[in-house]
């Protein structure tokens, strides 16, 4: 999975990229990060950065999947009691394994977290789906520009085309693929369920995953931080990439939430 890390602090912090993304998506942030803390970033399975042996286009990709990559890639690393900054469906993948073995986790940092169903103000709805899938499997290099300026956001040309050289290097296949478990799957059902110390990050203007989702989300975790719930800071960026759009004001989140805790 690529696994890097940086820095030698007393927290260590993994940095994990959500859909289309790649370990690089962190480049911006991860300097400074590990001046204060020992920063992990690695790639998903799905990444274009890596090799596709048997991987995700050969079998089903689910968030539950993804975060048993997730406990053993920790594992591999003996890290334990670690923060997890997981952005977008990174977001919900990590309240999966932090369930699953929280002796891994000592905090949670949501990241504009995704999720997507019907019965909540937030996401897309079906036809909105239908479309976008079908765009991608009829020509996925034609898609993949007009994806990055729709979530990224317009104001942010240079992140913009980050993005989609990122997102280009994904296989079609597994683009679909991933794009429809992520478009069409429900597990918000775990929030309630998830125990460690939770801090939602959202960018102020966000068309992806707006406010509503965070606070959705924030409303749903009853049981973080021992029955205190989760709590919200909001970056005044626009767009679904801060760390690409507002690195330093990313960075300065970040490190405000866990110097609060």
């Amino acid at each position: 999975m690529n696994a890097r890390i940086f820095g030698n602090g007393g927290k260590t912090l993994v940095l994990a990229h959500g859909y289309g993304g790649t370990r690089f998506v962190w480049d911006d942030v991860v300097p400074s990060l590990a001046e204060s803390f020992r920063v992990v970033i690695f790639d998903w399975s799905f990444s274009g950065a890596v090799a596709d042996v048997g991987g995700c286009s050969e079998r089903p990709c689910s968030y539950h999947g993804f975060a048993d990559e997730l406990v053993s890639l920790m594992d591999k690393l003996e890290l334990k009691r670690a923060v997890y900054v997981g952005h977008s469906m990174a977001g919900m993948i990590g309240c999966i394994a932090s369930v699953a073995r929280p002796d891994l986790f000592s905090h949670l940092v949501l990241v504009g977290a995704y999720i997507n169903e019907d019965g909540y103000e937030g996401g897309f709805d079906r036809s909105e789906v239908d479309a976008m899938l079908a765009a991608v499997e009829a020509d996925f290099a034609a898609w993949v520009p007009l994806f990055a300026q729709a979530v990224v956001g317009e104001d942010h040309p240079a992140a913009v085309a980050r993005f989609a050289k990122q997102l280009a290097t994904m296989r079609p296949a597994t683009a679909l693929r991933v794009l429809r478990a992520v478009l069409t799957c429900d597990v918000r059902a775990v929030l309630p369920d998830v125990t460690a110390p939770c801090s939602i990050v959202h960018c102020g203007r966000d068309t992806v995953a707006p406010l509503a989702v965070a606070r959705y989300m924030q409303r749903a975790m009853v049981s973080c931080a021992g029955g205190r719930g989760a709590d919200t800071v909001v970056i005044e960026s626009s767009g679904h990439f801060p760390q690409l759009a507002a690195p330093k004001e990313f960075a300065q989140a970040i490190e405000a939430v866990l110097i609060d805790h």
